[in-house]
């Protein structure tokens, strides 16, 4: 396959996992079942995963000095990012994320989590400047929303000005700046997210409502973004713009064990593929696929799978017309 170069700057967060047969209510305490930790991180998690699938990924964040942020990195490095551009705040300790996962006795589960952001909201624009010429060695920016928002509007400028496609993955939902929207090639929410964006709901009880993804499609490309990237959990995925809407199921038969990073696992996916010479529709079904094999599976970075395993899903699932020779080695 071809080598994409991708660039992600954004969020490291070690992650503390409880899991629990019952989320506890106001003033309750319950009894949990296991306690794990794991790294993780939204833009960790993307880099990570991007870096998985084939892609020569660089890491741009902050954490702290602490062990927290030793084992950020070095998980990171094993999985082949280059982290020479993670920087540590001694002041600040390095983001965590408390993360309760409610199971059932099927084995589903579904999850809450709280992240600090730590040494996260403390990267400066003296940071990232180097990426004001830097970024143009990159096919590709990806960008999310647990780092401050100037910095990421700073970088996605530094892209656009350079001609590089910029993936914004609106997460934790947040408001968007005119100026990072009309940087976006591609805007990245889950039907929450992109309902909280754009005031727009997208409904999902008979089926994906395609006049909805057309609508919120047309709220973004009036704010400057002409591509919509649409995570929707268990009802797939959509990709569209006013004039046109894709709508994909997700992989079936999946026993979703951990939701964490399944969105995180998708997007990267979904770029790497751009990035290596897939159509968009090639490319959600190489999305949809790594992350039926991330829910499967606990933890967040832990849980994320290599290009192998997602050509194998796929021919497992028997998806005939994907172009696997593209991937390959």
């Amino acid at each position: 396959m071809r080598k994409p170069k991708i660039l992600v700057v954004g969020s490291l967060v070690m992650d503390m996992i409880t899991n629990t047969q019952v989320f506890p209510n106001s003033g309750e305490t319950v009894l949990g079942k296991t306690f794990s930790t794991a790294p993780g991180g939204k833009g960790a998690n993307q880099a990570v995963q991007a870096s998985l699938l084939g892609a020569e990924v660089t890491m741009v964040g902050k954490v702290g000095a602490d062990s927290f942020g030793d084992t950020m990195i070095a998980f990171m490095n094993k999985a082949g990012v280059n982290t020479d551009h993670v920087l540590r705040n001694p002041d600040v300790s390095s983001a965590v994320g408390n993360i309760i996962l409610e199971s059932d006795g099927a084995g589903s589960a579904r999850n809450r989590i709280i992240v600090v952001p730590g040494a996260n909201m403390t990267i400066t624009p003296e940071d990232v400047a180097f990426l004001k010429e830097d970024v143009a060695n990159y096919d590709l920016v990806m960008l999310q929303f647990e780092i401050p928002m100037e910095i990421n509007v700073l970088v996605a400028g530094y892209a656009k000005a350079k001609g590089v496609p910029v993936m914004v993955n609106p997460a934790p939902a947040a408001p968007i700046p005119d100026e990072l929207m009309a940087c976006a090639t591609y805007l990245s929410p889950n039907e929450h997210e992109a309902a909280a964006i754009t005031g727009h709901p997208i409904r999902v009880e008979d089926g994906v409502n395609q006049e909805d993804i057309r609508a919120v499609a047309e709220i973004m490309a009036q704010r400057g973004t002409k591509n919509l990237l649409v995570t929707l959990g268990e009802n797939g995925a959509a990709i569209g713009s006013s004039e046109r809407v894709t709508v994909m199921p997700s992989v079936p038969n999946v026993k979703a064990v951990d939701p964490t990073a399944a969105g995180d696992s998708f997007v990267a996916a979904f770029c790497t593929g751009v990035c290596s010479g897939l159509t968009e529709r090639q490319a959600i079904d190489f999305a949809r696929n790594t992350a039926a094999i991330t829910v499967s599976r606990p933890g967040a970075m832990p849980s994320l799978p290599s290009r192998q395993e997602v050509l194998a899903g796929l021919k497992l699932h028997g998806e005939k017309d994907f172009p696997h020779d593209l991937m390959a080695d």
